[in-house]
């Protein structure tokens, strides 16, 4: 199945790139040390393909982590970029394109009445954090391993020795004292999240959850809990975040919270809302923005927040997104793959299973059914992807270099596309079990 392509100029930049960059990269997983390798360096994407700075395309299943649900350079999109550049890169001022945006998310996300840009989701999650802090006048956070909102200082957070526990740091440079306000849980356990509320209901100024987790696998949550969780934060006058930063605009038009029922508090958003461009919101009801500045004692800002350009991509995207049923045809996508790929895997003793909501996808390596928890993902399952991604690579479908990442369907690909990456896939997996059995 392997092309044995020709990955020199990748190789060279990665040199170069390590003489400039700390691990030559800008961001930790683009590294490929949990697959192996040399990153590949892309000169170039369209549509539902890259092209690498050999010349070699690929199939590309990261779609930039999840904001090009349209696929890479959409002619509207671009058009809008390149019209919204010749007026001006950055005003730091407002216009009337941060105004349509906002309108647009307030339109299609329940509960929504005013919204405040950001330049990226993780300054949107450390921003909601604030203001449940301020509003509620309460500190502690409660969050749940597996669900990833950011690099901010109390949330990089890992858990203690016991179901209720105060945070850990789980990164250098973090005071245990931040990391000492931050409660973690595991997900999908009613029972210990209404334990923690009963000892520290009191203390709790907001929970904040991915009601899809998409950055420990696809570890699809129960309904059943998420109403559970919004019943416990009403009682106990907590603020219920969702961190909307993946399922928003992609699992429904209203995200998570119009496809399972339940509305947060406040939701944060980023990769499709800003079309492929940096871009982050946080939103909620008018009365608790009535807290943040100007027009309150919370404090948050940003010269580049509301950016002509980027907003310039998210109208271009939303409108695309509304008009053109896109999220029906990704779910057909997305069943398509799974018909093809789930009478295979039952058939078969591999201990992998596959799962799947809308556009998003993940093989769950190590399990033959997917995990909901962070805690059951299998041990082994980062040794067997790496020999899954490298032959998928060789065979030129991209999927993203770590175990743990979710992929993503755009409106670019085709059924063509899916039977191609479908059967690629079967292969490597065949692949990889015969190599982990020798």
């Amino acid at each position: 199945m392997a092309r044995r392509l020709n990955r020199g100029a990748s190789a060279e930049l990665f040199a170069r790139a390590q003489r400039a960059l700390p691990g030559g990269v800008s961001s930790p997983v683009r590294a490929f040390k949990a697959v192996g390798g040399t990153p590949l360096f892309f000169a170039s994407a369209d549509g539902a393909w890259f092209t690498d700075a050999d010349g070699n395309r690929y199939l590309d299943f990261v779609q930039s982590w999840g904001p090009s649900i349209l696929g890479h350079a959409h002619p509207e999109v671009v058009a809008a970029v390149q019209a919204a550049a010749a007026r001006g890169l950055s005003f730091g001022a407002p216009h009337a394109g941060e105004v349509e945006l906002a309108e647009r998310v307030k339109a299609l996300y329940p509960g929504v009445d005013r919204v405040r840009f950001t330049s990226s989701g993780t300054e949107a999650t450390m921003s909601a954090i604030r203001l449940a802090r301020g509003a509620t006048g309460r500190s502690r956070l409660v969050k749940f391993s597996g669900c990833y909102h950011g690099h901010s200082d109390g949330l990089l957070v890992a858990a203690g020795s016991g179901a209720i526990t105060f945070g850990q740091p789980s990164s250098a440079g973090v005071p245990a004292e931040i990391a000492r306000l931050t409660s973690v849980l595991p997900l999908d356990d009613e029972q210990a999240l209404a334990a923690l509320f009963a000892a520290h209901g009191r203390e709790i100024a907001a929970v904040i959850l991915e009601p899809v987790p998409a950055n420990n696998g696809l570890l699809l949550q129960r309904p059943e809990f998420l109403r559970r969780l919004r019943e416990l934060c009403t009682q106990h006058g907590a603020l219920l975040i969702f961190d909307e930063v993946i399922s928003g605009f992609r699992v429904a038009l209203g995200g998570a919270a119009e496809l399972y029922g339940v509305q947060p508090d406040l939701a944060t958003f980023g990769k499709i809302l800003g079309g492929g461009m940096p871009v982050g919101a946080f939103a909620g009801p008018a009365p608790l923005f009535e807290h943040l500045a100007p027009l309150g004692p919370v404090y948050q800002a940003g010269t580049l927040s509301g950016n002509p350009v980027a907003m310039a991509a998210g109208r271009a995207t939303l409108q695309v997104l509304q008009r053109d049923g896109v999220l029906a045809k990704l779910d057909r996508l997305g069943h398509r793959m799974e018909s093809r790929l789930q009478p295979a895997l039952q058939r078969s003793d591999w201990p992998v299973a596959f799962c799947r909501l809308g556009s998003l996808f993940w093989f769950a390596f190590g399990a033959r059914t997917a995990p909901t928890r962070a805690e059951d993902v299998a041990g082994d399952a980062a040794a067997l992807y790496r020999t899954f991604h490298a032959e998928c690579l060789d065979a030129g479908v991209y999927l993203a270099p770590s175990a743990y990442e979710v992929g993503f369907l755009s409106a670019a690909h085709t059924e063509a596309d899916i039977e191609r990456a479908t059967e690629t896939m079967l292969q490597a997996l065949a692949a990889t079990f015969a190599e982990a059995r020798r």
